[in-house]
């Protein structure tokens, strides 16, 4: 993935917010949003990176790591050295393994980096937490609700 993934990233945001079905945003609303608009700029110079699913030369998921600081903090911060994961998988391709493929990538991806942990955010209610639970995430007490956080030295 690179700086030019903006399109992709929005969707994958405007389908995270809208997780439960309903339309919560729309596309236009992640553009306006400043907490949601960070989500899709990938920056390379800071660290940012991730890993797209394809099927038939069409994506099917996508998962991303931005480094957010506290000047511009994501929903799932934790601190400037722990960068956010957000992961998406579209409707039509969850419950296939795609998601697990896709956090196991990025988690190694991140071990390789040299980094010692991920954070996230997941409503409650979401499916996807146990999931991230399964990965190795734990809830962070003293970060906003929903945040959890995984430990990659192993």
């Amino acid at each position: 993935m690179g700086t030019d993934d903006v399109e992709l990233l929005a969707h994958a945001t405007l389908l995270n917010v809208n997780w439960t079905g309903g339309e919560r945003v729309t596309v236009s609303d992640v553009a306006a949003d400043p907490a949601l608009a960070h989500y899709t700029a990938l920056r390379p110079d800071r660290g940012d990176f991730g890993v797209v699913a394809e099927m038939s030369g069409r994506p099917v998921g996508v998962v991303w790591l931005l480094f957010l600081d506290a000047t511009d903090p994501g929903y799932g911060y934790v601190a400037d050295e722990i960068p956010e994961l957000s992961v998406c998988v579209w409707p039509g391709y969850r419950g296939r393994g795609v998601g697990t493929l896709l956090l196991g990538e990025a988690l190694q991806a991140a071990r390789d980096r040299g980094l010692d942990r991920v954070s996230l955010s997941v409503e409650a209610g979401n499916p996807a937490r146990r999931l991230y639970a399964d990965m190795g995430f734990v809830d962070v007490d003293a970060a906003s609700p929903g945040t959890m956080v995984v430990s990659l030295s192993r």
